[in-house]
């Protein structure tokens, strides 16, 4: 495990000054990642709710859940500052992504459970997620989101617009051919695309140590002559740090970058997991870097706020959560009659 120690409050404060980042940046930042982690442990509560004995098939929310617990700060580090006509694809576990896009919670939360005020009218779950405003996708194919990002990326390029494509990805779906060809044809062109990979270890349960020829993917990257980073996914401004000049790399027309982030889901692959292949002691050792308690105890340390008014903070997130999940609980199905309508598979 590659995780940068704390830095002494002297090197903390040259790197958040180094970065262009401000004391306000910070805070928002700690909001976002609030959002995404109660938002996602309200989500996780309500999906288990009716799954006794668990069943994927029963319950308010059905079929698979994947949660990104634990994952936040490669998000918002990474889309911290992208506008809204920049494209963002996603994954099979894409909501901290949407969040940290800006994605309207309320229509988040419905399109989770199934409702006609969803992003897709409630046709397309938790793993099919589009938001034209926010420029915003995910897929449930794995590794389907390389491509796909290229080829925004291509329509920027050929339309002469300054807008940037990036795709997340996990660690397994960089195994995958689509990686490949995508880092080299992103290469060729010098398309305006980043890719990112969520190194957290596992690819559902397999170890990335058993299935990689190289310790890291970002190696990879090089091989295609691109510009290819590890950050510590764990520390949301050593993420933004890297994406920044990533962003402004591709915006003035150099090309592609990759970044791989290590970084660790506190929660199964999806919701019902045994989590066989890890231990609780491995578990409870990330846990000590959980990203949003380390971004808490910097803000402190820096006096850029107290405790009262990260409390404010938090109380206001739980507000916003709460207030998507209403929205969504008071909002009814969509008509049978329009099972069809809009559906293209």
């Amino acid at each position: 495990m590659i995780i940068k120690p704390e830095p002494s409050l002297k090197d903390l404060s040259y790197l958040i000054e180094s970065s262009g980042l401000k004391p306000s940046d910070l805070l928002t930042m700690y909001r976002r990642m609030l959002t995404i982690r109660y938002f996602e442990e309200t989500i996780r509560k309500i999906y288990h709710e009716g799954k006794n004995p668990f069943s994927m098939a029963s319950g308010i929310i059905r079929g698979e859940m994947h949660l990104s617990i634990g994952q936040e700060a490669v998000a918002v580090g990474t889309l911290y500052q992208v506008r809204d006509e920049d494209v963002v694809v996603s994954t099979h576990r894409p909501h901290h992504h949407a969040i940290a896009k800006g994605v309207d919670l309320n229509r988040l939360a419905a399109e989770i459970l199934g409702k006609v005020t969803g992003l897709c009218r409630g046709k397309g779950g938790h793993m099919h997620l589009f938001d034209k405003v926010k420029s915003f996708a995910c897929s449930g194919i794995v590794g389907a989101s390389f491509p796909q990002a290229a080829g925004a990326a291509f329509a920027f390029k050929y339309s002469g617009k300054d807008n940037v494509a990036i795709a997340f990805a996990g660690e397994g779906a960089a195994n995958h051919g689509t990686f490949a060809e995508t880092l080299n044809i992103a290469s060729a062109w010098e398309l305006p695309l980043i890719l990112v990979i969520e190194d957290n270890k596992y690819a559902d349960s397999t170890p990335k140590s058993l299935v990689m020829s190289t310790t890291f993917h970002y190696q990879r990257g090089l091989a295609y002559n691109v510009p290819s980073y590890l950050v510590d996914g764990m520390d949301v401004i050593d993420v933004y740090s890297t994406a920044t000049k990533a962003i402004e790399r591709a915006r003035k027309g150099f090309g592609p970058t990759l970044i791989e982030a290590l970084t660790y889901r506190y929660v199964g692959h999806f919701e019902g997991d045994g989590e066989e292949y890890r231990t609780k002691e491995e578990v409870e050792m990330w846990s000590s870097l959980d990203p949003i308690r380390r971004l808490e105890n910097r803000i402190l340390r820096l006096n850029y706020a107290d405790n009262e008014i990260l409390a404010k903070l938090r109380e206001e997130a739980r507000k916003q959560v709460q207030d998507a999940i209403d929205f969504a609980l008071r909002s009814p199905y969509p008509d049978p009659n329009e099972a069809l309508r809009g559906v293209f598979a």
